[in-house]
């Protein structure tokens, strides 16, 4: 396993995404109730158990050491997991409050307000039974911004009270909104890393937020390497039956960006993280990897998810 610096923490470039999955491939809680899924005291049942337990185990031979979960089911689950299964090294925790952040809250108005995302914060503990959360994720879009003139410096103040409380130890930012967004989130100086979507189909940080999230010494967190599943309906579309040789070929491109610190893997079992650490056998992008992201972009559906991505991405500008 590789390591990269987020603030303090020295995390794998791996990490083990919480979500499980139903039997058409989809993310569970989201694709069954999603309404309810993204609040506070969502109830799922069947989390955590035999093929989840082994695929944790596997990340932990692998050197898997940064773990991502989101919605109350993984955040419990994984909690009873580690209690249960003790990993045989530290691992660290990024999760995200439940039914305050991107369009659940309007305007995102009760992280602003320090009892709420304190409680929150400790309601996730809880879940977690752990003592403290290792990066706590706070998404919130342009609106939030545009309402409130003092959104980000509440947010900043908040972040530093949970610190100096010892709920929390790094605060990441997040947004679905636009690099605009992202760029003021960084510029605030109150986060220690982001979390962005970031993929072939989707490279607009590239540009202007990898690089300012860098210059201020920030983690980068990615997510969606796999665009939800596009790209294997993608590889589809091209002919491509290596589902394993499309998501090592995915995961090298995010990789082979020097900013990003750690790529989000969603993983039904075991045998897929498998095939996804083993990319660190030879990291570069290899003619092949090369040969099948070509494939890929030349397909209608990369070239209209493209086209969707940059222009939400950058309607700011």
């Amino acid at each position: 396993m590789l390591y990269r610096p987020l603030g303090s923490l020295s995390v794998s470039v791996l990490a083990l995404g919480g979500h499980e999955y139903l039997a058409n491939g989809s993310s569970r809680g989201f694709n069954e109730d999603h309404g309810d899924a993204t609040k506070a005291g969502y109830i799922g049942k069947g989390y955590g158990e035999r093929q989840r337990r082994e695929t944790l185990q596997e990340a932990y031979r692998l050197g898997i050491n940064f773990l991502d979960v989101t919605i109350d089911p993984e955040q419990e689950a994984l909690g009873r997991n580690l209690r249960d299964d003790p990993p045989p090294h530290d691992v660290f925790v990024h999760t995200r409050p439940q039914g305050m952040g991107y369009g659940y809250d309007p305007y995102n108005a009760r992280m602003a307000q320090y009892d709420e995302l304190r409680a929150e914060a400790e309601r996730i503990l809880q879940l977690l039974q752990r003592e403290r959360i290792d990066v706590l994720n706070v998404p919130f879009l342009q609106p939030a911004l545009d309402n409130d003139p003092d959104y980000l410096d509440k947010i900043g103040e908040n972040v530093a009270r949970l610190r100096d409380a010892g709920l929390i130890g790094r605060a990441g930012c997040d947004t679905f909104s636009s690099e605009g967004t992202y760029l003021r989130q960084i510029e605030s100086g109150h986060f220690d890393s982001i979390a962005i979507n970031f993929n072939f189909a989707d490279a607009g940080a590239v540009e202007n937020v990898l690089p300012a999230a860098a210059e201020r010494g920030m983690g980068v967190v990615t997510r969606e390497a796999f665009l939800k599943g596009a790209l294997f309906r993608m590889g589809g579309e091209a002919g491509i039956v290596d589902r394993d040789a499309l998501a090592r070929a995915a995961l090298k491109w995010n990789l082979s960006h020097r900013h990003v610190t750690s790529v989000l893997v969603g993983a039904a079992d075991a045998s897929q993280l498998r095939n996804a650490a083993s990319i660190l056998d030879h990291l570069p992008l290899s003619a092949e990897d090369e040969r099948l992201l070509d494939q890929l972009r030349a397909t209608d559906t990369c070239r209209s998810t493209k086209a969707s991505k940059d222009g939400r991405f950058f309607s700011s500008r």
